[in-house]
Parts: C-alpha cells; structure tokens; sequence
C-alpha cells in the first residue's frame, strides 16, 4: 500500500518534466523541419554545416571556455581560501547573493560602470591614462561573464573542499610532500568532481549566452545563443532557429555525459 501511495506522489513531478522539458524539446524539433515559408523541409540542417554556423559554433566553444576557464581559475583559490575562514558561510553567502539579482538589472549596471563617464574610465583619466574604450570589447564581455557565472563555479568547488578528509592532506604533508606535490596529487584529484560540476554549471549556459552580448559585447560576440534570438525575434526564421536550438541541446547533452562522474555514468 505505502509503495502505491508513494507512486502518486510522483505524478506532480513526471507531469513537470512532461510539460515544461519534454513538450518544449519536442516542439523546437517539430519546427526545425518548417523554413521561413512554413514549408517542410530539411535544409535548416544542411544550413547549420554552412561556414557562418560553423563560425558561430567555434565562437561559442571559444568563449564559453575562456568565461569557464577563468571563472575557475578565480573560483577554485577562492572556495579553498573560504573553507579555511571563520565565518565561511556568511563570506559564502555574500558571493552567492549577488547571483539572486536579475541578469539584466547586473548587466545595465555595467553599462554605466564601464562607460565613457563610468566609474571605470572616471578611475583611469584620475590615474593620467584617460578614457578607454571598455564597453562593446571581448574584455567587457569576458568579465561581466565571469562575475556573473563565478558563484556557480565557486559553490560545488567549496562542498567538495569541504567534505575532503583533512587527515589525508596532513597525511601527506607528513610524508614530505610540499605544498603543491599536497595539491596536485591530493587535494585536486579529491575534488575534481565538483570542479566537473562547477564547469557544467557555467560552459553549458555561457554556450547560448545572448543577452550579454547585446548589452555588454554589442554584438560584437556573435554566439549559438544570438543566432537564435535573431532568427526568433528579428528575421522570424523559426525553422532556424529551432534547428539551432536542436544542436544546441544535442551539444549541452553530450558535455553533461563527458564531464559527469564516474558513478553517474554508471562506472563502478
């Protein structure tokens, strides 16, 4: 009876998935096979593996592994330097916080930043180097990327430091290894998981960035993401655009098998 009983339980949950991923996913695949016309047809696809998609796919990869790349290197020194301070759930809380912002509130906020009368270039014509163009460049889009994804590479990477068994790491450094022999061979491999996670958390949304680079990049990043808010909103190609969105996903499922750990790939 109980066994019954927990089988409804279930059904808010399966109806969830079924209407809010399921539905959606298979619909973006219904209207790739309709061009401009509303026509069926399969060229979208053939369109995809023309030069200017391919362009825009490697751009994609490119940027959303500098955004995850840096991210990381800032993220992984700060979540160790927290599980090492007193009051690391309130410093935790403070970088976290931030994130409960909206996207486009954060990004306007730089706008003003790194405008010509910003704080920004305020700072720099003080300092005698004068007025830089910062907005609309790869460095505004890669840092406002990274401020906005850090706290979701910082918090797996502070769990997974913060369940490692303190006794190896004295373990180690009682057998003579240095600081960096402790890290390298010890305290990385032990949590490398939630490095994978924290990587998931910010490659898979940075590929399909496109809000960012209209507001902070111009356009002058063009991304999967800003193909398929052009196509939807401007050239009404939803064919296309869905067709995009399709290898998008295809993409996004195959990072998440690559990067999951062992036991989630089923590997004993």
């Amino acid at each position: 009876m109980m066994k019954n009983k927990s089988k409804w339980y279930t059904i808010p949950y399966y109806l969830w998935i079924a209407l809010f991923v399921i539905a959606p996913v298979l619909l973006i695949v219904y209207y790739s096979f309709f061009d401009i016309e509303d026509k069926l047809t399969i060229s979208n696809y053939a369109k995809f593996f023309t030069p200017v998609y391919l362009k825009m796919t490697l751009n994609s990869f490119w940027y959303a592994f500098l955004i995850t790349f840096f991210s990381l290197v800032i993220a992984y020194p700060t979540a160790y330097i927290l599980t090492k301070t007193k009051h690391k759930q309130l410093w935790l809380l403070l970088i976290i916080l931030p994130s409960w912002i909206n996207l486009l509130l954060k990004a306007y906020a730089f706008l003003g930043i790194f405008g010509t009368y910003g704080a920004t270039n305020e700072v720099l014509e003080f300092l005698g180097i004068g007025k830089q163009q910062i907005l609309f460049t790869d460095f505004s889009f890669l840092f406002v990327s990274v401020y906005i994804f850090i706290p979701f590479m910082i918090l797996p990477i502070f769990n997974a430091l913060e369940k490692l068994n303190p006794t190896l790491v004295d373990a180690s450094k009682d057998l003579g290894a240095s600081a960096w022999t402790t890290f390298a061979k010890v305290i990385f491999p032990l949590t490398v998981d939630g490095v994978k996670s924290g990587c998931q958390a910010v490659f898979i949304p940075a590929l399909s960035l496109f809000m960012i680079t209209r507001l902070i990049a111009g356009n002058r990043v063009i991304t999967l993401g800003t193909a398929i808010e052009q196509h939807f909103l401007i050239t009404q190609d939803w064919g296309m655009g869905s067709t995009i969105a399709v290898f998008l996903i295809i993409i996004m499922i195959v990072i998440m098998m690559l990067t999951g750990s062992k036991k989630e790939r089923g590997v004993r």
